[in-house]
């Protein structure tokens, strides 16, 4: 019966969050509803953008709606400033809420009782308003300071020339640098600083990428049960992990979490503990492993780029800016509206879904001069709202920045003529963009 009741959960969270607006955004697409189309477009391999590129059509399509465009799903903004004032206001919350209103509110209710720890589900950091958001962060916030990625950089340096040392075998011959060091980068660094054992961090990156859809809307039913499997697995070993964190701990961020306490003595809970370093373990790599393999695509594609920076490294701290601004690693994101308010000069109702466009903003001429132009030595370019924006700010900010700076001089200074193959592909993820193969072949 409890595995009947389980089964019936998942597929009722399945067709409100999946089915139901899938149907519904196929059918706005028809009728010319640009968020339904922006929805279409950004999947990967869909219709003419088989080759993963943005939509800056229908970018540039919002953007001329004004600063926030009310589409027949949600309202919606290109715009940089009003992403910022989005993200920025008391009166939006992180999340979407299908089918948690009216009638279907029960059944939803039920239904989540039952829903894998993810990162979208309380009480992530992704999920929750102050003051809990306020609590958790307070937390984690000290391990991902500017000081203490500082103490990173000398690790990440000798982790970056290790796996390049790996490569030189391969000189002369296809590897794929995904999965040969963009993945390996940022999971050795997360993993370490998490505790996790050298032998599970395979397993961190089959999570990693298991769990990745679970931020994208209107999954087919194969993939969302794969989805739910892997965040249940990651769970189970989540919660084995920290019994050995609490038996043996060390000085790494969990054993710091487990040890926690707030001014009032408490600490977190199992659920708390694993809520928090699930997110903080997935999204410390999964974002900069895109971060990476854009970078490098991108630098192949504008050699006089990379000519520029291997002639002044300086500049590299830069271009990972414009990284992050051109080809963003998170494409968009959504927030709910709690009371009435006035967003972009445009009233907006209590309930209404605001979905910020990260990658239009990003190219916003009003803030971004040339805006399609890729410039490494952008002045602008640490404007971008890549890491969002408001208390929801990335608190991996700093290191992301820094695995990207260390991860891409390195690998370009060790082998400054290596060249992309055919064969590139793109994630089949709509919200986390980047390259699931990069083949390319070395020389020296």
């Amino acid at each position: 019966m409890v595995r009947l009741l389980d089964e019936a959960a998942s597929l009722t969270r399945w067709g409100l969050g999946h089915a139901v607006p899938r149907v519904g955004i196929q059918a706005g697409a028809r009728r010319g509803d640009l968020q339904a189309q922006l929805i279409l477009a950004t999947a990967s391999g869909s219709g003419d953008r088989a080759d993963g590129s943005l939509p800056l059509d229908l970018f540039e399509e919002v953007r001329s709606r004004g600063p926030i465009h009310r589409s027949a799903f949600a309202y919606v903004t290109a715009s940089h400033p009003v992403v910022k004032e989005v993200l920025g206001s008391p009166d939006v919350r992180v999340g979407i809420d299908v089918g948690a209103g009216g009638f279907l509110g029960p059944v939803r209710r039920w239904a989540d009782r039952s829903t894998p720890i993810g990162p979208l589900t309380p009480p992530s950091l992704l999920a929750v308003e102050p003051p809990e958001h306020t609590r958790y962060r307070k937390l984690v916030t000290r391990v991902f300071s500017v000081k203490a990625v500082k103490g990173l950089r000398e690790r990440t340096q000798e982790i970056a020339d290790r796996l390049l040392d790996d490569l030189e075998a391969s000189r002369g011959a296809s590897v794929d640098l995904v999965e040969r060091y963009c993945a390996l980068l940022p999971v050795t660094v997360i993993a370490e600083i998490l505790g996790v054992p050298q032998g599970e961090r395979d397993r961190v990156l089959q999570f990693g990428e298991g769990a990745a859809p679970s931020l994208d809307m209107g999954l087919p039913l194969g993939r969302f049960r794969a989805v739910e499997r892997s965040l249940r697995s990651f769970e189970d070993w989540l919660e084995d992990h920290m019994e050995a964190v609490r038996r043996s701990p060390g000085d790494d961020l969990l054993s710091q979490l487990v040890l926690a306490r707030d001014d009032d003595g408490a600490g977190l809970t199992d659920l708390d503990l694993k809520a928090t370093a699930g997110l903080v373990l997935a999204a410390g790599f999964e974002t900069t492993v895109n971060l990476l393999g854009n970078g490098i695509a991108l630098l192949q594609r504008h050699p006089d780029q990379l000519r520029t920076l291997l002639d002044d490294p300086d500049l590299w701290p830069r271009a990972v800016d414009e990284v992050l601004r051109y080809d963003p690693p998170v494409l968009l994101t959504g927030r709910t509206v709690v009371r009435d308010t006035e967003l972009g000069g445009r009233a907006v109702p209590r309930g209404a879904v605001v979905t910020t466009l990260l990658a239009a903003a990003n190219r916003d001429p009003e803030v971004f001069p040339d805006p399609q132009r890729f410039d490494v030595t952008r002045a602008e370019a640490d404007q971008h709202v890549s890491f969002s924006s408001g208390r929801h700010y990335c608190l991996g900010a700093a290191l992301a920045r820094m695995e990207g700076e260390v991860g891409l001089r390195t690998l370009h200074e060790r082998f400054p003529d290596l060249v992309l193959e055919a064969g590139a592909r793109r994630r089949e993820t709509r919200i986390l963009r980047g390259y699931a193969t990069l083949p390319a072949r070395l020389h020296g």
